[in-house]
């Protein structure tokens, strides 16, 4: 497996953990009594999450010649 493969394979977990903590948020929101600080807990693991697929999206991307 190269290094390509094993980001890709990482992208792919990260991008459906996020997909799954906005379905748990959106879940948590709808509900009346929602623990907040739990709420934001999440928030933040997938504001975390968004970062670093951007970093490894952006490792995988071949530089432009500008």
């Amino acid at each position: 497996m190269t290094d390509r493969d094993s980001l890709l394979r990482r992208l792919h977990e990260l991008r459906s953990e996020h997909r799954d903590l906005d379905t748990v948020i959106a879940r948590l929101s709808e509900q009346g009594g929602v623990d907040q600080l739990q709420l934001q807990r999440l928030k933040k693991r997938k504001l975390l999450l968004k970062d670093e697929i951007s970093k490894l999206e952006s490792r995988l991307i071949p530089d432009s010649i500008a």
